[in-house]
C-alpha cells in the first residue's frame, strides 16, 4: 500500500499545474471570506483503524489522543488530542482455520499485522451463532473501535477483501493477474452477508452503530496483487453493482434499514468520478454516500467530482487521504484543495500510525511494534481537526490557502491558512460579514505550527488583532496558522 501510494501521490503532485492550480502561494495574498456561500455543516475528521489498531487498539493513550482534544502525555510530551469523531472499521478477510482441504494463500510479502482476521471463517454455515463464526477475531482493532465509541465518534465498515475463501485464488491480497476481478461470482451476497452481520453484531454486542457500510476498498484499481503487502481485491464495476444491491438486502435481513450504504473508496478523484457514472439510476439509488481517497495529491478534478455527487444529492467525504511528507504541509495542501473544490463533509486520514517514516502523524516499527516519534504532521493535523468542528458551517473562501468554518452558536468564526510559499502576509477580508468584533481590542486567538525542521509546534500566539473587519497576519515559508475570531454575526 506505502510503495504503490507514493507513486501516487508523487504522481498527483506532477499534475499540480493542472486546471485546478497546486495551492501554492506567491506573494502577498488577501483573501476574503464569503458568509453568503455555505458548504454544508461539518461532519468531522476521522481515521481508518487497520493496521495500527490492529497494534495498539488496547491502548488508552492512543484512544485519548485521536478521538478527544484532552492533552495527553506521550513519551514524556503533553499533546493535544486530535479531537477525530469517525472511526472507520476494517472488516478482516484472514484466517488460519481449515475448510475441508482448503487453506488461505497469504502474499509471501504481506507482513502478519496487516493481516486483519475475519469473523466468517467456513463457508458451511451462514448463522452467525455457528462454530463457523469466530467472534474473538480481531480483538485489538474491536478495541479500539468500542474506546473511539465511547469518547463520542460514529463508525464505518469496509472491506479490503471479501474473506479468503470468498476469492478466486484464496488469497485476500489479489489476483496473480491484478487487472483480474478476484471475488467469485457465487459469493457476491456472501461478502455482503458478512459486512451485515458484522454491524449487526456490533449493534447488538459492541455499543456500536456503524452509520455506513462500504463493501469496498479502491476496487477498480489494477494493483490488488498475490504478491502485495496488504489485503486487497480487483472488484469490477460490473461486479460493484451486483454486491451494492445485495448490501441492501442484506442490511434490511439483519433489520438495520437504518444503516446507509457508502462506496465507492476509489483512490482517486477522477476514478471515483468514472465509477460513479459508470453505476445505473438503480445502483445510484441504494447509495446514500460517495467516498473517494485522495492519492492524487494535488492533481485530479475534484470539481467534477463535487458536481456530480451533488446533482445526485448524496453525501460526500474524503474517507482517505495520506501522503509520505512527515512535515506536514503536502497534507494541509491537499486538505485546502479538498476544502476548496470538493467540498466534502468530513476528511479521514488513512494511518494515524504507520511504520513508514513521514506516512501517520505518529510512528512505530513493523519490526519490534512500538511507538515512536511524533511527526510534525501530528501538530498540522491538530489545527484542522482541533478548531473545525463538527456542527460548523464551511464558508467559501475562493482561495487554496484557507479554509473558513462558522459557528453560528458561538459567533465564531475560525480560519486555517497554510502557507505552502515564501514567507509572505496574508490579509483576510471580512467584511461581507454582518459584525466582527474579536476580543479585547479587536485581539484573535491564533496557533501556530511551522513544518520547518523546528519552530512552532501548535503552539498559541499573541499579537493577532482585527483592523476593523480585516486580519492581516505574516506566514513563515510552510507556516500553518488557525484564528479563532469571535463576535462574528453573518
Amino acid at each position: 500500500m506505502i510503495n504503490r501510494r507514493t507513486v501516487l501521490a508523487a504522481a498527483g503532485v506532477a499534475a499540480a499545474a493542472g486546471a485546478l492550480g497546486t495551492g501554492v502561494a506567491r506573494g502577498d495574498a488577501t483573501i476574503g471570506v464569503d458568509p453568503d456561500v455555505d458548504y454544508g455543516a461539518w461532519e468531522g475528521w476521522g481515521t481508518s483503524l487497520a493496521w495500527w489498531a490492529n497494534v495498539f487498539g488496547d491502548r488508552d493513550d492512543f484512544a485519548d489522543l485521536f478521538f478527544t482534544t484532552k492533552t495527553v502525555t506521550y513519551n514524556g510530551v503533553a499533546l493535544p488530542g486530535l479531537g477525530m469523531n469517525i472511526a472507520r472499521y476494517n472488516l478482516g478477510a484472514s484466517s488460519w482455520n481449515a475448510i475441508g482441504n482448503a487453506r488461505m494463500v497469504a502474499s509471501p510479502n504481506i507482513p502478519r499485522f496487516k493481516q486483519i482476521e475475519g469473523f466468517w471463517q467456513d463457508w458451511n454455515n451462514e448463522d452467525p451463532t455457528s462454530s463457523a463464526w469466530n467472534w474473538n477475531a480481531d480483538a485489538k482493532q474491536r478495541a479500539m473501535l468500542v474506546k473511539a465509541t465511547e469518547r463520542g465518534a460514529m463508525s464505518e465498515l469496509f472491506a479490503n477483501s471479501p474473506m479468503w475463501w470468498m476469492c478466486n485464488n484464496h488469497n485476500p491480497s489479489g489476483a496473480a493477474d491484478a487487472s483480474v476481478t478476484n471475488l467469485q461470482s457465487w459469493n457476491h451476497r456472501q461478502h455482503a452477508h458478512h459486512l451485515a452481520v458484522t454491524a449487526r453484531r456490533a449493534r447488538d454486542q459492541w455499543g456500536v452503530n456503524f452509520r455506513t457500510v462500504d463493501p469496498f476498498n479502491e476496487p477498480s484499481s489494477n494493483y490488488w496483487h498475490a504478491n502485495g503487502t496488504q489485503e486487497g481485491c480487483k472488484i469490477d464495476a460490473t461486479t460493484q453493482r451486483s454486491v451494492l444491491a445485495h448490501m441492501r438486502a442484506e442490511l434490511n435481513r439483519q433489520g438495520l434499514s437504518g444503516t446507509r450504504i457508502s462506496a465507492s473508496d476509489e483512490t482517486s478523484y477522477d476514478l471515483a468520478r468514472t465509477t460513479w457514472n459508470g453505476f445505473d439510476s438503480t445502483t445510484k439509488g441504494l447509495v446514500n454516500q460517495v467516498n473517494v481517497h485522495g492519492y492524487q495529491g494535488t492533481g485530479g478534478r475534484r470539481d467534477l467530482l463535487f458536481n456530480d455527487v451533488r446533482a445526485a444529492g448524496k453525501v460526500l467525504w474524503n474517507s482517505e487521504h495520506g501522503d509520505g511528507t512527515g512535515s506536514g504541509l503536502q497534507t494541509a495542501r491537499c486538505l485546502l484543495l479538498d476544502f476548496r473544490w470538493l467540498h466534502p463533509t468530513a476528511w479521514c486520514y488513512w494511518q494515524v500510525m504507520d511504520t513508514t517514516a513521514g506516512w501517520g502523524a505518529i510512528r512505530y516499527d513493523g519490526s519490534t511494534l512500538r511507538s515512536g516519534a511524533v511527526e510534525t504532521k501530528y501538530y498540522v493535523l491538530a489545527q484542522f481537526t482541533r478548531h473545525i468542528r463538527p456542527g460548523m458551517r464551511i464558508l467559501d473562501t475562493g482561495s487554496d490557502l484557507a479554509v473558513a468554518a462558522y459557528d453560528s452558536g458561538a459567533r465564531r468564526l475560525v480560519i486555517v491558512a497554510a502557507n505552502t510559499g515564501t514567507a509572505q502576509t496574508l490579509t483576510f477580508d471580512l467584511s461581507g460579514f454582518t459584525q466582527v468584533t474579536g476580543g479585547t481590542n479587536g485581539a484573535v486567538p491564533r496557533w501556530s505550527t511551522e513544518t520547518a525542521s523546528s519552530g512552532d509546534r501548535y503552539t498559541q500566539r499573541e499579537g493577532a488583532a482585527l483592523s476593523g473587519k480585516t486580519l492581516r497576519v505574516p506566514f513563515a515559508e510552510g507556516q500553518v496558522q488557525t484564528f479563532q475570531i469571535d463576535g462574528v454575526v453573518r
